[in-house]
């Protein structure tokens, strides 16, 4: 990027200097390393990375089928395979070059208390900040997922506030009912910023066997497919953190600039890139090109200005001859 480009592209996120509003998701990138082994590739393109999903143990995640391709997505069932969170700070955090950008680290849990004990473990780290991932099941509640019921979303919230002085970005589903009261009660209980959203649930059939293709009978699903429905999860949640200053990082589709302006102009401070990395690599360079291109056509010098910038209403259609 050029020195002009740099300068439109920074912006702030829960006082954090990100180079450019891209953000690359939990779980499309590994552990921060994935991607460095292709050609032309570089995290000085983004604004942070988030690392893939950590519990407090090592998990070997879900037997296969674990991905299957949708039209316009992808179904995903890992089931947070991960080494576990101390193995995370003390062997793979060092080999990571933190100054090329941010890390953030993904935490996961099947009890409040488990939320907590990782969020300990990643405070006294390198990481620069810290997501929390409430898709996870409950397991003292049956299985019911955290970020299902506001309360319990909550409840995780303010235990990790408790456990560490890092910023928290907290990671809400869409798959409930309210996705804007789930975001006060988090905003109440310590959140610093929020990541809008995680994936839709969905299931694959293999017609033939009569069984589903996914080990786990269910997967999250990602990809072109769901942005309309993040555009608009986006846009309701930044309704309630805008009195607050409380910024989104704005995810579900990505996959050129015009979605990543949308997602801006919708109430995002920073835009997630995932599943497109998987058929583009090397997307993030256009996509912060497209930015770029669009502030200097509309004369907007940084783009924290194109943030919440949505009309009230739609233009009135044009007059006929």
């Amino acid at each position: 990027m050029t020195t002009k480009d740099d300068k439109m592209l920074s912006t702030e996120f829960c006082g954090m200097r990100f180079d450019t509003p891209l953000v690359l998701l939990s779980g499309c990138v590994g552990f921060g390393e994935e991607y460095t082994r292709v050609e032309g590739f570089s995290n000085r393109d983004v604004g942070a990375v988030c690392l893939k999903g950590t519990t407090l143990e090592a998990r070997l995640g879900n037997a296969p089928h674990r991905v299957y391709e949708t039209p316009g997505g992808m179904l995903n069932a890992i089931g947070l395979q991960n080494p576990g969170a101390r193995y995370v700070v003390d062997t793979i955090l060092p080999t990571l070059d933190f100054e090329e950008t941010r890390f953030i680290a993904n935490i996961a849990g099947s009890t409040v208390e488990e939320y907590a004990e990782v969020a300990r473990i990643f405070d006294d780290s390198s990481v620069d900040a810290i997501e929390i991932n409430i898709s996870c099941p409950n397991v003292k509640a049956g299985g019911v997922a955290f970020g299902n019921d506001p309360e319990m979303s909550a409840r995780v919230v303010e235990a990790v506030r408790r456990a560490t002085t890092k910023p928290l970005i907290t990671k809400l589903s869409p798959n409930q009912t309210d996705i804007a009261a789930s975001a006060s009660r988090c905003i109440e209980a310590g959140t610093d910023g929020f990541a809008v959203i995680n994936t839709l649930m969905g299931m694959a059939i293999d017609i033939e066997q009569r069984a589903p293709i996914l080990g786990n009978r269910q997967g999250g699903l990602s990809g072109p497919a769901i942005k309309p429905v993040a555009l608009l999860k986006t846009h309701q949640v930044y309704q309630v953190c805008r009195p607050h200053g409380i910024p989104i990082i704005g995810q579900g589709g990505i996959a050129s600039a015009q979605d990543a302006l949308e997602f801006l102009i919708a109430g995002a401070s920073a835009v997630g890139v995932g599943t497109a990395l998987f058929y583009d690599p090397l997307i993030c360079p256009k996509i912060n090109a497209g930015i770029a291109e669009y502030l200097d056509r509309h004369k907007i010098p940084e783009v924290s200005q194109l943030v919440g910038s949505l009309a009230t209403a739609p233009p009135a259609p044009a007059c006929g001859n």
